[in-house]
């Protein structure tokens, strides 16, 4: 038997107030930001965020797959806007058809979704020029910057967006929450402010304004109470120069550093040269791009499977991550320009050849809107944070006694989330491409409580409650299954894989069914086959026969073609 305990919970001061962010709705509902989350409506939030491009797609696609995306447990669509496709001729703007933004919006609020648009103006998204259309490339001002010339270009891309978009915005009862100011641009605090002073002069106005907080260990300038950063993990690198397979990621370690740094991390200095560090607990952690999936270059095509995706995002959440966004969550297709295509390139001053139509992205839904299976196994994790985000939203990550590198397949890789008295142990042996050896008779010891021993097989990635709430008659003092969600007074958990499932009471009752009832709270067991079915529909919890279900209009579908049963 092997004790693994804890480093000492340390808890940080909140700060509130700190940050030029929020706002209200019609209805009175509030959207705050502090250092540890985002609230709503005077609660902790832990939303998912997924991308899917409308432009990359049919119109007339758009609404059933923000459906899906939906069911999948997704709360906020993001999407780029692509200057080159809206403005491929100067002066000649497109916004109809499957570049009519107004729609995709109007889309996603049908669906049940909030929007974050990514206005750019540079944008990358594997796009020509980063977005910028060939003729702003040839003008004779340096872009992406402050000068004049560049600036009123900007203006009017951003007012040329907001006059299709007005109206939409949180504050008008819409579903736009957020705006993201650039992208990739981490090196210049004095441009990106100027981008938010210019959006909101326009007219913009929404609780989040994000940007890209990457940048090595020491952070991207940005004007640190203006926005919030969001940042970046990949399974793998299809942007590398060689073939050659990459070291073990540390993004299967915990590890709280938010930047992505897979290779070379122990190489890159804490600080800048000029000193800067950005003030990363001033802010939640929040994700914009976890590599749900990857892209293909012409000379590296990495291939993400479902754990490879539900591993990384489940050992970010261990870590603290307090919204959840993918990149992509939702495959697409370049379109064709008038001038060229609009695919990236080497032809266009970059490292890379990227397919000139295919940005399936080998995602969580396919370009085509099939399922693959990091659909079912991230939302084993969006269905916990949609029920139970108010309560870890709060707690904090405390590492694991003695820290594990990357390529170590021994040791055990765990951490926890807590507030001092109750939380969650997260345990991942799991890692792309490595294989980590079974370990036995694991105990865990979070200082207020000790779980039993129990063996974790090679591959395993779960999470598992300590001092749990129920209601006000019952807790959990441990359960060694992984929670799920909660239907009014029944709690669903997962039986992990090699895992007996046990529940103890506070009281020290421990149960060991599938299915109980204790003073009036239910509590079912289901296998992870099932689970990775369950969706949250038309306000139930419906398991699908082995099949996607989704709700579209009122009325439950598969994605899968044929007949169906739930």
């Amino acid at each position: 038997m092997q004790e693994y305990g804890f480093k000492e919970y340390i808890p940080k001061r909140i700060k509130r107030g700190h940050l030029k962010l929020g706002g209200v709705n019609p209805g009175g509902e509030r959207i705050d930001v502090n250092s540890l989350y985002i609230e709503r409506g005077g609660r902790p939030v832990i939303d998912v965020m997924g991308e899917y491009h409308f432009s990359r797609d049919h119109a007339e696609n758009w609404y059933g797959e923000l459906c899906k995306m939906r069911a999948g447990g997704v709360t906020i669509v993001a999407s780029y806007l692509f200057w080159i496709y809206h403005e491929e001729v100067e002066g000649e703007f497109c916004f109809d058809g499957d570049l009519d933004i107004r729609r995709f919006v109007d889309d996603a609020k049908r669906a049940g979704l909030f929007v974050i648009l990514r206005i750019g103006p540079w944008a990358h998204g594997e796009c020509r020029n980063g977005g910028f259309p060939d003729w702003l490339m040839k003008k004779p001002y340096k872009l992406r910057d402050n000068n004049d010339g560049y600036m009123e270009k900007a203006r009017l891309w951003y007012k040329r967006i907001f006059n299709e978009v007005k109206g939409t915005f949180y504050k008008d009862g819409g579903p736009v929450i957020g705006i993201q100011l650039e992208n990739e641009l981490v090196d210049n605090a004095d441009h990106l402010l100027a981008l938010k002073k210019l959006a909101v002069d326009i007219g913009y106005d929404v609780p989040l304004y994000t940007v890209t907080g990457w940048n090595s260990l020491y952070g991207a300038k940005i004007p640190t109470s203006e926005v919030l950063p969001v940042f970046a993990a990949y399974v793998d690198a299809p942007w590398e120069d060689g073939t050659e397979k990459l070291p073990p990621s540390w993004h299967y370690v915990f590890d709280n550093t938010r930047n992505d740094a897979a290779v070379g991390k122990d190489l890159i200095k804490e600080k800048s040269d000029d000193g800067w560090v950005l003030p990363y607990d001033d802010y939640p952690f929040a994700t914009c791009e976890l590599g749900a999936g990857l892209p293909f270059t012409h000379h590296r095509r990495p291939i993400v499977n479902g754990m490879d995706a539900y591993a990384l995002s489940l050992v970010k959440l261990g870590c603290g991550n307090n919204l959840v966004g993918y990149y992509m969550y939702h495959g697409g297709k370049n379109r064709i320009g008038k001038l060229s295509t609009f695919n990236e390139s080497k032809a266009t001053g970059y490292p890379n050849d990227y397919a000139i139509l295919n940005y399936d992205f080998h995602t969580a839904l396919t370009q085509y809107g099939r399922a693959r299976e990091q659909y079912g196994l991230l939302n084993l994790l969006h269905l916990f944070v949609g029920d139970f985000g108010d309560i870890l939203a709060p707690m904090e990550y405390v590492a694991s006694e003695f820290p594990v590198k990357a390529d170590d397949t021994a040791s055990l890789r765990y951490a926890m989330r807590t507030d001092g008295r109750s939380g969650f142990v997260f345990i991942n042996n799991y890692a792309r491409q490595l294989e980590l050896s079974a370990k036995e008779a694991v105990v865990l010891d979070t200082k207020t409580v000790r779980f039993p021993a129990r063996n974790i097989e090679s591959g395993a990635s779960f999470f598992m409650p300590f001092q749990m709430s129920l209601s006000d008659d019952v807790t959990l003092r441990y359960a060694t299954a992984q929670p799920l969600c909660r239907d009014g007074d029944v709690y669903f958990f997962m039986k992990i894989n090699g895992i007996e499932a046990e529940y103890c009471l506070e009281d020290g009752r421990i149960l060991k069914e599938d299915d109980f009832s204790v003073d009036g709270i239910r509590v079912m067991t289901v296998p992870m086959s099932d689970a990775i079915f369950m969706r949250r529909l038309k306000g139930k919890i419906h398991i699908g026969d082995g099949v996607n279900l989704y709700e579209q209009d009122e009325e439950i579908r598969s994605i899968e073609d044929g007949s169906f049963s739930y």
